[in-house]
């Protein structure tokens, strides 16, 4: 890999650690500030809102002015917030952590694209490799993030204050060094051609299946990790640091397969790592289902993660090899926003539908839609194997 990837991946891990840090503490701050419970996990669900209303706009700002003083802006804007948050905190000011916790999303959509920079920066036969590198900053960030509530207590007395100065501090460090990375984008004139339109993009068989492996990965990823604190703590009464090592073990899985993943895809094909994913899925239902011991949802959670680094990557390198270089900001920023925005309503229907349908209807839901995504994948290869578009593409 080139330096510029590694760079990034450094990145990705200090700057991701943002979010990791909000699934710790968004969920805790939210019930010790809230007006009313209902509102607890508010906090946390916006900041998945704030992601998904920022793709679009960031994608955009990236297009005419190219990745790096975007992400240079983003982050310095991101200290801002955390500052604000800091202080939110500081004067028990729930709202004010509802709208910090939006803006952090915001920055975090710009942090997404560090992956499409990635594989920017390597030729075609590398994307996989670049791609699942970058996801490797993730390991990091999964430790990082939750250890920067422990280590803000010794900056101040008041809980979750000092974890926001620290990661100021964080976000100023991947400021300067988004200063050192090769800006991969030379900006477009915007008389320029733009290429085909988003519909006639939109209805190739290998768009519809990247962006749907993304979003059925990350949509139920969101949605049966959103449930799962909530059912073990509240309605089956697991202590708190049981809970926690599920959901740290999770966040870990998601990102670990990254050491080989982009190897796999290279070696067997997108269509196959995709299968994997889904299969993953399909274990974590299972085994969710047979019981509800606490090693049940450890190996769960575990699953899950597993599943979701499959199709996100593979979802991420699908989505390369459907546009050409002149229409990838708009299609990046679509299939984001897709994303992020399906991850949204998850994370915000999935306490609902728990109360609603509780825990064996929700792992149920998640299983239909499982089996809709591997027709969806069947269905695409048939229909590849009638067009124009090389076999090799899956």
């Amino acid at each position: 890999m080139p330096a510029n990837v590694w760079l990034l991946t450094l990145i990705q891990a200090l700057a991701m650690s943002t979010g990791t840090m909000l699934v710790l503490a968004g969920g805790v701050l939210g019930a010790q500030l809230t007006p009313d419970p209902k509102w607890s996990t508010l906090p946390l669900a916006m900041s998945i809102v704030g992601t998904a209303c920022g793709v679009v706009p960031i994608t955009r700002l990236m297009q005419h002015f190219g990745r790096k003083p975007i992400f240079i802006g983003a982050t310095l804007f991101g200290v801002m917030v955390t500052l604000f948050a800091a202080s939110s905190i500081a004067n028990s000011n729930f709202w004010g952590l509802v709208a910090s916790a939006f803006l952090l999303g915001m920055v975090l959509s710009a942090i997404q694209q560090i992956r499409f920079a990635a594989m920017e920066s390597v030729g075609i036969d590398l994307m996989p490799k670049a791609a699942s590198t970058v996801l490797l900053g993730g390991l990091v960030a999964a430790i990082l993030g939750p250890e920067l509530v422990t280590w803000g207590n010794l900056v101040t007395e008041q809980d979750f204050v000092g974890a926001f100065y620290l990661m100021a501090g964080l976000l100023v460090l991947c400021s300067l060094l988004f200063t050192r990375i090769k800006n991969t984008h030379v900006t477009i004139d915007k008389s320029a051609d733009t290429g085909r339109l988003l519909l006639i993009i939109a209805k190739q068989p290998i768009f519809i299946l990247a962006v749907s492996s993304s979003v059925v990965g990350y949509a139920l990823m969101s949605f049966i990790m959103t449930a799962t604190p909530v059912h073990m703590h509240v309605h089956e009464a697991y202590s708190l640091q049981e809970t926690k090592w599920v959901i740290q073990s999770h966040i870990f899985a998601m990102f670990f397969p990254s050491i080989f993943s982009g190897w796999l895809i290279t070696k067997l094909g997108t269509s196959k790592i995709l299968f994997f994913g889904l299969s993953a899925y399909i274990c974590t239902i299972l085994v969710a289902l047979v019981g509800n011991e606490w090693l049940n949802y450890w190996v769960a959670l575990v699953l899950l993660g597993i599943g979701w680094n499959f199709l996100f990557v593979g979802g991420t390198v699908l989505l390369a090899q459907s546009y050409q270089p002149n229409e990838r900001f708009k299609v990046q920023g679509l299939n984001e926003f897709l994303v992020f925005g399906c991850q949204a309503m998850a994370a915000l229907s999935a306490g609902v539908l728990l109360n609603i349908i509780d825990w064996r209807g929700l792992l149920l839901v998640s299983f239909a839609i499982i089996t809709a995504q591997l027709l969806m994948i069947i269905w695409q290869q048939n229909r590849q194997k009638r067009t124009s578009i090389p076999q090799q593409t899956f």
